[in-house]
This record gives structure tokens, sequence and C-alpha cells, in this order.
């Protein structure tokens, strides 16, 4: 297996890790229940879903550290603004674990009116942590990553067309949340979140399976890999 890839392997892995935090929505369900904001609750089940979610924040940071050696070649300012908004993307992820397990020490202080102002606050500080950072910043990230694989035809171009068509969607039932059109945990926003999540899957199974395809910045990389790239060189394609 030639370096690029293994490149192309291991940005496909972390790609996939990110849909590890899909179990935290039954995870955090009762602690982010404003009704239940003080009481009984499963606090290993909380514990875990952060565990999850840390997962999820190294594996986003860890995607744009893997391909940026790459990108990089197509165009280096793209590549570092996809570095930039995955690492806040990140930041605003292990922020709503803070908040998560905040909200865990909150419950143990017992019925209290000032604790449950305290507990609801701390819910809609989450709330709205995860609608900017995992409910927005994505769309960012597919306009910046997109184009990139786009002109470079590193993978199919379907692929980031599915980000170009999810990235406005996203964006869509952002605005619309923060407006009140739609709560974040409804059926349209689902639907319009759908595409964006369908990039990031496919891209990732595509990585894992077929790696990065032909291209002229494969070629550039074999022929002339730049030092500290992390792309050594290799012979050979990759399928």
């Amino acid at each position: 297996m030639s370096p690029l890839r293994k490149t192309a392997l291991a940005a496909g892995v972390l790609y996939l890790l990110t849909f590890a935090s899909i179990p935290i929505l039954g995870l955090y369900a009762t602690v982010l229940d404003p009704e239940s904001t003080v009481g009984p609750g499963s606090e290993t089940g909380v514990a875990w879903g952060g565990v999850l979610e840390m997962v999820v924040a190294l594996a986003c940071i860890g995607t744009a550290v893997v391909l940026y050696p790459v990108v990089k070649r197509q165009n280096e300012a793209l590549a570092l603004g996809f570095v930039g908004v995955r690492v806040l993307e990140a930041a605003t992820i292990i922020a709503g674990i803070v908040v998560m397990m905040s909200l865990v020490t909150v419950r143990q202080a017992g019925p209290d009116p000032a604790v449950l102002v305290t507990g609801e606050a701390l819910i809609a500080l989450h709330d709205w942590t995860f609608l900017t950072g995992q409910g927005f910043l994505p769309a960012v990230n597919a306009l910046l990553l997109g184009p990139l694989l786009y002109q470079s035809r590193l993978v199919p171009r379907v692929l980031p067309v599915l980000g170009f068509i999810g990235a406005p969607l996203l964006a869509i039932t952002f605005v619309a949340t923060m407006f009140g059109f739609w709560t974040q945990v409804s059926l349209v926003s689902a639907l319009l979140t759908m595409p964006i999540a369908l990039w990031e899957f496919s891209l990732g199974v595509w990585l894992i399976v077929k790696g990065f395809r032909p291209s002229p910045i494969a070629d550039e990389l074999a022929a002339n890999p730049s030092p500290g790239s992390g792309v050594p060189l290799y012979s050979g394609q990759s399928g």
C-alpha cells in the first residue's frame, strides 16, 4: 500500500468516526429535557456521550490534518481555511461536552429554584453551541473542501457536488432555526441536514474503499513530495 493510499485510508476512517456521535441523541435525552433539569438521571450515559463527542472532535481535526498536505497542492488558502474551520468545529463540540458535564453537576445539587434556572440556561447554551458548531460549520467545511476535491478530481465529482447541494440546505435550516421557523429537532431540519451528512459519509467510504483517483496532483506528489508534507515519495497510483 502506497503512502498516498494510506493517507486516503486514514482520512476515510476519520470521516466515518465523525458519525460516532449519533448515539448521543439518546444518551443526552434525559439531561436535556427542561422538565427534568434536576432529579435522577443517567450520569453514566452522559459521560459516555461525552467520550463519543470527544472522539468526534478529534476525528474532525484529524480529517483536516490528514488531507491538508494533499489538497493544498490545489489551493493552499482554501486548504488552510478548511483546517481552521474544522478545528473551530471541534472546539464547539468540546464546549458542548463541558456544558453537558456541567448539567450533570447541576442535577446533583437538588431541587432549588436557582438550580432550575441554571439548568435551563445550560440546556439553552448546549443547544445553541450544537446548532452553531454541528449545525452550521459543516456547511462551511463543504464549501472549502468541496472545490478542492472537485477541481483536483481526487475523488469522483459527484461527491463534492453532494457537498455543494448540502451546504446551502444546512445553512437554510440553521437560519430558519435561529429565527424560529422550526425547531432544531424537527422533520424538516432532519431532511435538510441529510445531504451534508451523505456527502461526508460517502467521502469517507470512497476514501477507504478506493482512495484518491489518479490525477495531476497525485502525479505531482509522486514526483515532487514536499518536505514535511506527510505524503512521502511512493511508487504507482492509488486506485
